[in-house]
């Protein structure tokens, strides 16, 4: 009985490491469904199935200051990469927003008409801006996390 056991274990064993090696990796990586890009200029960009909403990144809200008015964009206006797209008045200065890419506005957030301090409280969540309906390539400009972290370090040192 003991022998027979042993094998049996032995057997066993031998079977569970080869299920080990032999078996593919169990992981599942779901299909991107969105990307959020950053510009030099800090805004962010996060694109899903052609349309983009675009807001102003952490730093650059703290560097503004408190918005006090956001003059958005009209539904339907056509924009093109690099023009200004929003402008943001805050107790320290004015500062304009940037269309990342060219097309045309789809959406804005009405919320920041009544409460413009979104922009600050929750400036890549709550506090964005207007959607842009994508019309061409996305600029080769626009930068992923890591790349706009190492501009942010740079830009501190």
């Amino acid at each position: 009985w003991l022998k027979w056991y042993t094998q049996q274990t032995v057997m066993s064993m031998a079977l569970v490491r080869t299920l080990r090696v032999a078996r593919p990796a169990l992981r599942y990586t779901a299909p991107r469904l969105f990307s959020t890009y950053y510009t030099k200029t800090h805004e962010w960009f996060k694109v899903e199935d052609g349309v983009g909403t675009l807001g102003i990144t952490d730093y650059a809200q703290d560097q503004l200051g408190e918005v006090v008015y956001a003059d958005l964009p009209s539904e339907g206006q056509s924009v093109q990469s690099g023009s200004t797209i929003v402008s943001l008045e805050s107790v320290k200065a004015v500062g304009e927003v940037y269309a990342p890419v060219d097309g045309e506005v789809v959406g804005v957030n009405e919320a920041l008409g009544d409460e413009p301090g979104l922009v600050n409280s929750a400036a890549q969540e709550g506090g964005w801006l207007c959607k842009i309906k994508v019309t061409g390539d996305l600029p080769s400009s626009l930068m992923d996390q890591a790349a706009y972290d190492k501009l942010l370090k740079e830009s501190s040192e």
